[in-house]
């Protein structure tokens, strides 16, 4: 009989500001549920670049990894992910380079490829610049280029920035950035927490066309997860009503602070919205100890995920790294 594959867990954080709250106290939040992480053996912790959207304080992301990094001692602290087209390779590379000399063996860069924003606020990051399909590729090795060690005769270096290898890895969700993940022997992660459908294609066509590289000799994956857990699975799912009023919100389009839960939130809905969140929530993690570790070893086994990335929007900031506890632990089992 084999042995269950063990699991790894990192995190996602949004840095959701909730209902009645200020950016700080959300800034605060996600320091202290860092150092959590790190405590709980946690091995990375990410923040994703948004922009003009209530309810979402990390919109200057290279910032935010430097204050936690600082914050922290061990954990890996990165971007899940830098929008690379809302800005200059060059811009990135410094950035990152500066973190990397700070925090020599800590700092991750993950890249996307959409904006992380509406039309409007897209225009403003980017002025006059339109994207084209080969952009994103382009960009992403020169990135790789002005990261890794000068070469004889390069006029146009990175300092800081030069030299530091800084790990790229690249984010999708969709085919797209599986297959350039592939071709450039990068790690993967797939952001299953809120767009799963293609999850299993692009995990398959990732490790199908994996080339080796100097940064990764064979294929890495990460899958994003919702996660709620608590002491039963009924007050998971009680917790689990603020991400649901969040993800109504992202497919209504009437973005919002995060709310507290609501009893029966679910149950007042139509079924299309229903299953809407039910469709958007697919690989989600919602219950007690017991669902929770089936939960995780169904998903390892689905996927052969090297790590689940965890997103947890519970209300209660002491309730959120309780529920990391009770991940933690199902993780063990």
């Amino acid at each position: 009989m084999t042995q269950a594959k063990p699991i790894q867990l990192s995190m996602l954080d949004l840095v959701a500001i909730r209902q009645g709250g200020t950016v700080a106290q959300a800034l605060a939040i996600a320091t202290r549920t860092a150092q959590h992480a790190e405590t709980l053996g946690f091995k990375r912790y990410w923040l994703a670049e948004h922009h003009n959207m209530p309810g979402l304080a990390c919109s200057a992301t290279s910032v935010l990894v430097g204050h936690l990094a600082g914050a922290t001692k061990s954990i890996r602290v990165g971007s899940g992910g830098v929008m690379l087209p809302n800005h200059a390779p060059l811009v990135v590379a410094e950035a990152f380079g500066t973190l990397a000399e700070l925090y020599p063996g800590r700092i991750d860069l993950g890249l996307g490829r959409a904006p992380g924003t509406d039309p409007l606020t897209m225009r403003a990051l980017r002025r006059d610049r339109v994207e084209q399909e080969d952009d994103f590729p382009r960009d992403v090795m020169e990135l790789q280029g002005l990261l890794a060690p000068a070469q004889p005769g390069q006029r146009l270096v990175a300092n800081p920035g030069c030299g530091t290898q800084v790990p790229i890895w690249l984010l999708g969700s969709s085919l797209f950035s599986a297959r350039l993940a592939a071709r450039l022997g990068l790690p993967f992660a797939f952001a299953s927490h809120f767009a799963p459908r293609y999850l299993l294609q692009a995990l398959a066509v990732y490790r199908d066309l994996f080339q080796p590289s100097a940064q990764l000799a064979k294929p890495y994956v990460a899958i994003g997860v919702p996660l709620i857990a608590a002491p039963s699975d009924e007050e998971a799912e009680f917790l689990a009503s603020s991400t649901y009023q969040r993800v109504l919100g992202i497919l209504t389009g009437e973005r919002r602070a995060l709310a507290p839960p609501v009893p029966g939130f679910m149950d007042k809905l139509p079924e299309p919205h229903r299953q809407a969140i039910a469709d958007f929530l697919a690989v989600a993690l919602v219950g007690g100890p017991t669902r929770i570790a089936e939960g995780m070893q169904a998903l390892v086994q689905a996927t052969d995920a090297d790590e689940l990335v965890l997103v947890s929007d519970v209300f209660d900031p002491e309730l959120r790294l309780r529920s990391l506890d009770i991940a933690a632990q199902a993780a063990l089992q």
